[in-house]
């Protein structure tokens, strides 16, 4: 999205480097991410903002720029370049590959290193560094396409996810749960009071302990009352202490244990079964200690 933007390609390099680094790379299983059909978006956006989407996408393209960076903003945070949209593709498509491949039996859950992130992007608008909403796209695929009855969707981004609210607020088949810093980006948190979301607003400087009381007392009661048989996890990891982009004050052993529980929830209810979507996470890194930490309880390592 152009020099010094903090949605960079470094943040995938960092993750990399981390897993390599550590060894646990080793110990994963590696996938290409394909491109996501344009049914599966639809599945979450108008066609309008898809056609959108497309349609600046082909412009850049055909801009003349040598090195396809040109830049078109489609709001004042988000910026389309000649390679945009093939990565925005891919990233929704991983997530649905990786639901397809864990209802499948094929892997006990999944983690996508995907960028642009999704939880920002509305159904017929781009925004906050999103162009599509990955992990709602994925939902709906596993409802749609695999017949889930419940699902759950569980952000743990530093911003709220307007996006993914605007998209699933009042569908029964889906609970949402995240908690936020507040106020902060997007302006006002969460806006809708349909009862399948618990979104809570908490104030820049928490830490740990206060979130993992949250998380006991507010979503893990909703998730064995809504009983899904998938967990889609929005892992921005923007809340770490070290992130200056958030104000937040988790550190790697909150979202190891943050994972812990959904696992416990996922195994309880859906056979395990968890996709997870890289959001946030913006310092290098924080970013790679904390995917590390998150994979090697999905991995069970």
């Amino acid at each position: 999205m152009g020099a010094g933007h903090p949605e960079c390609p470094q943040r995938l390099v960092a993750i990399r480097q981390r897993l390599l680094a550590t060894g646990l790379s080793a110990s994963l299983q590696h996938f290409e991410a394909p491109r996501a059909e344009r049914s599966s978006l639809l599945l979450a956006h108008a066609e309008s903002h898809i056609d959108h989407l497309a349609s600046i996408a082909r412009d850049v393209a055909t801009a003349g720029d040598v090195d396809g960076m040109e830049l078109r903003y489609v709001d004042p945070d988000t910026a389309m370049n000649a390679h945009s949209w093939d990565a925005a593709l891919r990233a929704a498509g991983a997530a649905v590959a990786a639901t397809d491949a864990v209802l499948a039996g094929e892997l006990d859950n999944a983690f996508c290193a995907t960028r642009p992130p999704g939880h920002h992007a509305c159904r017929d608008r781009a925004m906050g560094f999103c162009l599509i909403n990955n992990l709602a796209v994925a939902a709906l695929h596993a409802l749609a396409r695999h017949g889930l009855q419940r699902v759950a969707i569980v952000d743990f981004d530093v911003h709220h996810g307007n996006g993914t609210e605007d998209i699933v607020a009042g569908d029964p088949r889906i609970l949402m749960l995240s908690f936020y810093q507040h106020p902060f980006y997007p302006t006002g948190g969460s806006r809708s009071k349909a009862t399948n979301l618990v979104n809570v607003p908490v104030p820049a400087g928490t830490g740990g302990a206060v979130v993992r009381d949250l998380v006991q007392r507010l979503w893990l009661p909703r998730l064995e009352q809504h009983a899904p048989e998938m967990i889609f996890i929005s892992a921005g990891f923007d809340a770490h202490r070290e992130d200056d982009l958030g104000g937040m004050a988790l550190v790697e052993d909150d979202y190891r244990w943050i994972t812990e529980q959904l696992m416990v929830a996922a195994q309880r209810h859906g056979s395990g079964r968890i996709v997870s979507c890289l959001e946030g996470g913006y310092n290098l890194n924080a970013l790679g200690r904390s995917v590390e930490t998150h994979l090697r309880v999905l991995a069970e390592l």
